[in-house]
């Protein structure tokens, strides 16, 4: 048996890709995107939220489509909020502000998909916009 496709397919194991923590007890497991793939037009990942936390309201310039692994979510999206549960997704056009919080006494984890290499995030608050998983891309944080 192989451990890895022939190239430029990818087979990605979690527990060796390196967290990018967010800060807040939020971190983020990179799986596809122009970091280890010249080929693929997605980027995708997992990010891991502790009870109580989540991330700022955002927007990208891609669209995004989210679901729940594990744990208990509310969504906000375009300012409104929905509960979600294990297997249910989410899908967000580009420019709508939305987050995602963990409002579970356990670890809530998410699947996303961004429609696009070069992603970036704008914060709705302060209007600030970097580049997807840099450095400036931190900001877990309680939600309450």
């Amino acid at each position: 048996m192989c451990t890895q496709p022939a190239e430029p397919n990818l087979l990605i194991h979690p527990d060796q890709v390196e967290r990018f923590d967010r800060g807040g007890g939020v971190a983020t497991i990179p799986y596809v995107g122009k970091w280890n793939s010249e080929k693929a037009v997605i980027t995708t990942g997992q990010t891991v939220f502790q009870p109580g936390t989540g991330l700022p309201l955002h927007s990208h310039n891609v669209e995004e489509s989210v679901l729940i692994l594990e744990g208990e979510a509310t969504a906000e999206i375009d300012g409104e909020f929905f509960d979600l549960e294990v297997g249910q997704a989410t899908w967000v056009p580009a420019g709508i502000p939305h987050r995602f919080f963990n409002r579970g006494g356990g670890v809530m984890r998410i699947y996303w998909v961004y429609g696009g290499r070069d992603v970036t995030r704008t914060i709705t608050a302060t209007g600030e916009t970097f580049e997807h998983l840099s450095a400036s891309d931190k900001g877990g944080a309680p939600t309450a």
